[in-house]
């Protein structure tokens, strides 16, 4: 096996993660260490570096670059609670790029992706077409679905009994003070529809970060009360509420209601499907 292979194999095969819904991604901490770095501060400068590449190729970096918190087994089986960041693929291959050279595994990095994007360059199979905005839609919202669940659960085992008001927390904390019904209210909604049903991508990916955080936060274990489950919800909706003023300018409540729900969506691609389906039988 060539130095290159061994670096695919043991630099990012044996790191990888997969989550539940298949998609792989990478933990910061884990590639500092392969790459050849010691201290995480000057590691975050590379991947700060990596962030900015991203930008600049009009690329949002919140596809790539995803704040986490994180337990690490430390000596004598303590456990410490750290800051990491996931990472996709296309992140760890920025990273490489703006790592500093004259250290060994980012210079065969360098090599590896080099080689990669050629072979990619090669091959007759076209590239994926990016998501369209319906696409990302029906992505997102099965994310949020899903992660919603662990939500509930872990706050659950924290002591909320009423989830409805602890969900409420969180939507008042990201949407400036209004309440989901409120929210239904504005954008014009009917009794029985699901506002995450009218959200476009951006404010999908808005809430699936406060859900995500906020079942992250809840399973350090030291919140045991629903006022505290609340609170916690709140500050963090607050804080993605201000990470999104500060980037793009724009809070969630102004971003536009999609004209067509996630249940419009389905079901005219499950419609597209048995066309399909019909016309390879023919």
């Amino acid at each position: 096996m060539s130095e290159l292979e061994l670096y695919n194999q043991k630099t990012f095969e044996d790191l990888k993660n997969i989550n539940e819904y298949g998609v792989e991604f990478w933990y910061a901490r884990d590639l500092m260490t392969a790459l050849g770095y010691v201290k995480w501060g000057n590691f975050v400068k590379v991947i700060n570096k990596a962030k900015s590449s991203a930008e600049t190729s009009n690329i949002n970096i919140f596809e790539h670059f995803a704040d986490v918190g994180r337990v690490l087994k430390v000596g004598n089986g303590a456990k410490m609670e750290v800051t990491d960041i996931m990472l996709s693929r296309y992140a760890c291959y920025l990273i490489v790029q703006n790592g500093d050279p004259r250290k060994k595994m980012i210079a065969l990095g360098q090599q590896y992706f080099a080689i990669q994007t050629r072979k990619q360059e090669l091959s007759e199979e076209k590239a994926p077409k990016d998501l369209t905005e319906e696409e990302k839609r029906l992505l997102l919202r099965g994310h949020v679905k899903g992660f919603n669940k662990k939500l509930a659960s872990a706050a659950k085992e924290c002591g909320v009994d009423n989830y409805g008001k602890f969900n409420n927390a969180g939507y008042m904390g990201l949407y400036g003070g209004e309440t989901a019904q409120a929210i239904k209210v504005r954008k014009k909604l009917k009794k029985n529809d699901n506002i995450l049903d009218f959200m476009g991508s951006t404010e999908l990916a808005a809430n699936f970060f406060r859900i995500t955080q906020t079942e992250e936060r809840l399973k350090k274990g030291d919140i045991t009360t629903q006022s505290a489950a609340d609170l916690t919800h709140f500050e963090i909706g607050k804080k993605v509420r201000a990470t999104m003023k500060e980037i793009s300018g724009t809070v969630p409540e102004k971003l536009p209601t999609p004209e067509k729900s996630i249940k419009e969506i389905e079901k005219e691609k499950k419609k597209l499907d048995n066309k399909s389906k019909k016309a390879i039988k023919k």
